[in-house]
């Protein structure tokens, strides 16, 4: 893996890759990496500021709103930009004890065809929707309620970066399985490209 954070395609995956797959994995797995990296900056960025307020509050007794507000925004970042990652490393919570009991055919056709496409669906509702609500955000000028008001305009559109960025993934993921069952249903693999 030479020091990155997401693996490799490898073995079956990396002969089933058309031409065109190839050079867009790359790119994925380059985003995915700089929006990984930039999660963890915000965690670490988080801690800092948990520790900042708490030695305020409770070392000089002086409260200050600006750690809490920061924190609770650096967390949904986080999660929103690194959970593409997460689908590409396939680490995503499923139901493995019932779909162990099926074929492996069946197994394929749930986790490479049908999930991806529940997951677009939903997650596409959530970029659409994010989206709008963005742009309300931008148009009314939205700020926090809190005793620093942050604008919300740039957090607000991370939602949909970060979800339509795995839309993406996850349509990567459709078209490989997609891909597989042509291959395993006798096709030649130069017939798709």
């Amino acid at each position: 893996m030479s020091g990155c954070l997401i693996p490799d395609c490898i073995g079956e995956e990396a002969s089933l890759q058309g031409k065109t797959m190839k050079p867009l994995d790359r790119w994925i797995k380059h985003v995915n990496q700089g929006l990984v990296i930039f999660a963890g900056s915000l965690i670490v960025t988080m801690a800092f500021l948990a520790s900042y307020g708490s030695i305020r509050r409770y070392v000089f007794n002086a409260p200050e709103p600006v750690s809490y507000e920061l924190s609770k925004m650096f967390l949904l970042l986080s999660f929103v930009l690194a959970v593409a990652a997460v689908e590409m490393q396939d680490r995503f919570l499923r139901c493995d004890l019932l779909l162990e009991r099926f074929p492996e055919n069946v197994r394929n056709f749930v986790s490479d065809i049908l999930s991806p496409i529940l997951g677009i669906t939903f997650f596409g509702v959530i970029t659409w929707i994010g989206f709008s609500d963005t742009l309300r955000a931008f148009i009314i000028d939205q700020h926090s309620q809190s005793a620093w008001p942050i604008p919300l305009f740039p957090i607000k559109l991370m939602i949909p970066v970060g979800y339509g960025f795995l839309c993406f993934v996850l349509l990567m993921r459709l078209a490989r399985g997609l891909r597989r069952l042509k291959i395993s249903s006798g096709e030649q693999p130069g017939s798709v490209d």
